[in-house]
């Protein structure tokens, strides 16, 4: 279709809705990492406030106007109204900066503004990396089966986007619980509210009112001031250099990229299935080039194309709930009102919103793939599970290390590992599962898919690049290594030559899916 005199609105009703979502959801993870940068790496106000969240700032005001321009575009050349990617700071790939690059360097050098250097130094080098994922994010869109892509974001979205939250909701439930109805109906429900009030931000307000009365929200003006976006081409310099000069640290950036242009390719795979075409390699360079702005200013933190279009998508939000966000986030930065906002709003407020977005990604999968394939999205998101349990069983070792326990045992201690299997917990199993869970649930998602659908050499192609990947530790590791043969690696390596070899030596109509539904044509299989 000629979509050439299509007039397309930035700005729809119900991009107001969208907003409060979007907004809440950057919020978060805004407020969550001056908290680390501010009490756990001990980084002055004039770095939180002055050089990170205004760097950040300008990262997402970059990705908004490319964004809205693809959102603009898309709607042109297809004739009919699209949902802009959301866009911002990448949840899991900013905690791996803040504890995996960042913490590293403040632990062993007591340097804060060192930390912050070489932070702003990594994600000028991650963005190259992230952008590079445009030269093979189209092909790997072509291969991947949508169930493998949708159902690792699933697992993302089940763990941390959803249970994390809904458990801040039951940590302080008048307040949660207060928000968290409002949330379900009217956007979980979609059932109109008094005046046509936003869900999300009656539930903010509600759930603010509920903690000022409570004495769990305060109003503070501290931190409040002006905080204009600067380059900072010295310090960013002195970060590389102190990268190269300690290359241990490119063990966990690279990786982390890597994941991260994986999570933009899902999360357009994502849009597609709700019915919004963007293209894949424009988005990846998007996110690395942001990246690489929000580090010349300040910022060490990844941006991507955000996970859970689809729930903007259901809202019925056009481009006018970025351009809002790209607005008024830079606005709170320059000003110091994240600092008031952290104040000024309990996280068990603004929790319910991540649910809903973690409910609307999993609906969606499932509504956009065929149902035999909900196999391959389930095995997908089982990574994601044991990344979890890792995490928080770290969380518990440095908790009961805080509270003054003598004499604790590392995690990975033989002793302890043994300990925990006879007591149920596979220690082992779930930490091989947990690094590169991303991609480890991309990649069975994928090979359950395709040897559903008979298409048995696209999933030992999956089977021998997960061999491959456990060999140098991209997957089933902590870091990056030279190639070395593993349980795991030789184990992808058998399935690979099983899914090469095995169907060659039987009759065609003997490893027929049977089971796929009839009004569906057969693949042949090896295809």
């Amino acid at each position: 279709m000629d979509g050439t005199t299509y007039n397309y609105k930035l700005f729809a009703r119900n991009d107001f809705s969208a907003f409060w979502a979007l907004f809440t959801d950057n919020l978060i993870n805004l407020i969550v990492l001056a908290g680390v940068c501010q009490f756990v790496f001990n980084m002055p106000a004039e770095i939180v406030f002055g050089r990170i969240l205004p760097g950040a700032a300008v990262a997402i005001m970059a990705g908004v106007a490319v964004y809205t321009w693809l959102a603009k575009r898309a709607a042109a050349r297809h004739g009919r109204d699209v949902t802009a990617l959301p866009y911002g700071i990448s949840t899991p790939v900013m905690f791996v900066y803040l504890f995996g690059v960042i913490g590293p360097i403040y632990w062993s050098t007591n340097d804060a503004t060192l930390a912050w250097q070489v932070g702003i130094g990594a994600g000028f080098m991650g963005g190259i990396v992230a952008g590079l994922g445009a030269i093979v994010g189209p092909w790997l869109k072509r291969v991947t089966p949508r169930a493998g892509m949708l159902g690792t974001l699933c697992g993302i979205a089940l763990v941390f986007i959803g249970t994390v939250p809904l458990a801040t909701v039951f940590e302080d439930p008048f307040i949660g619980f207060a928000s968290m109805i409002i949330i379900l109906w009217g956007l979980v429900g979609r059932f109109r509210l008094p005046f046509n009030i936003p869900a999300g931000l009656l539930a903010l307000i509600v759930g603010t009112v509920v903690a000022l009365a409570m004495g769990k929200a305060s109003v503070s003006f501290d931190g409040v001031g002006f905080y204009p976006p600067v380059p900072y081409i010295g310090d960013l310099i002195a970060g590389i250099q102190h990268l190269f000069a300690n290359p241990e640290l490119f063990l966990v950036l690279v990786p982390v990229q890597i994941y991260n242009f994986i999570e933009t390719m899902n999360n357009v795979e994502s849009a597609e299935a709700a019915g919004d075409h963007y293209p894949v390699a424009t988005c990846q360079v998007t996110d690395g080039v942001g990246t690489m702005i929000g580090a010349v200013f300040g910022s060490p933190f990844p941006t991507t194309a955000y996970i859970g279009h689809p729930a903007y998508k259901r809202m019925g939000a056009h481009s006018g709930y970025i351009i809002a966000v790209g607005l008024v986030i830079p606005f709170a930065a320059f000003f110091g009102l994240l600092a008031f906002l952290n104040n000024l709003i309990p996280v068990a407020a603004a929790a319910p919103v991540l649910v809903f977005v973690a409910l609307s990604l999993i609906t969606n999968t499932a509504h956009s793939v065929k149902t035999e394939h909900m196999a391959a999205v389930t095995i997908a998101m089982m990574p994601h599970v044991s990344s979890f349990l890792v995490t928080k069983w770290g969380s518990l070792m440095g908790a009961l290390g805080a509270t003054g326990v003598e004499g604790l045992p590392q995690l990975g201690d033989e002793a302890l590992t043994a300990a925990l299997l006879q007591q149920g917990a596979h220690f082992e199993g779930h930490l091989a599962l947990s690094q590169g869970a991303i991609l480890t649930g991309l990649i069975w998602g994928a090979i359950v898919a395709s040897v559903i659908d008979g298409r048995f050499r696209n999933a030992g192609g999956f089977a021998l690049a997960a061999c491959g990947m456990s060999l140098v530790g991209i997957i089933h590791s902590a870091s990056l290594h030279w190639p070395s043969f593993s349980g795991v690696s030789m184990g992808y390596l058998i399935a690979a030559a099983f899914l090469f070899i095995y169907p060659q030596f039987h009759k065609e109509d003997e490893i027929v899916n049977k089971n796929l539904p009839t009004d569906e044509p057969q693949i042949t299989p090896g295809e």
